[in-house]
């Protein structure tokens, strides 16, 4: 009886030590600004007419010079899982989430498709997010070239 307690009581400090450490990890990301809230799905083929919510990852976008840093909001890592640079991003078109896309992304998201460096990916971002996005790529210092659809 004294060993289940032990062991119970055990479970639940390290289930409250892991979500404490999600916290802190989140907290970490925004203390420099310049954060927001952005589902990614790398790597979508061409004739993705695919409205399905499949492949969609929930993360957290932060500004960091002239490159946005992608992490994933259900992760301990320290480091960002994707880096985009500004001058590498091209914006090929905006459209509202279709299908079962609605039911996999936040209830006002915008969904971007770009190209990084050959490779199609999308963006799910609030509209006021797509705005501060679309806005720091078009601030790109002079003789970088933009592609902003």
């Amino acid at each position: 009886m004294v060993l289940a307690l032990l062991v119970s009581g055990i479970v639940v400090v390290l289930v409250l030590l892991g979500l404490f450490v999600f916290g802190l990890r989140r907290r970490l990301i925004q203390k420099s600004g310049g954060t927001f809230d952005c589902s990614l799905r790398w790597n979508v083929p061409e004739e993705s007419g695919d409205p399905s919510g499949k492949g969609w990852i929930y993360g957290v976008a932060r500004y960091n010079g002239d490159r946005v840093e992608w992490f994933r909001v259900f992760s301990y890592a320290p480091r960002p899982r994707r880096v985009l640079e500004r001058a590498s991003i091209e914006v090929v078109q905006r459209r509202t989430p279709q299908g079962e896309e609605e039911l996999a992304l936040l209830s006002d998201a915008i969904v971007l498709t770009c190209r990084h460096r050959g490779t199609r990916l999308e963006l799910a971002m609030s509209e006021d997010a797509l705005t501060g996005f679309l806005a720091w790529l078009e601030a790109a210092p002079p003789g970088q070239r933009v592609n902003v659809a």
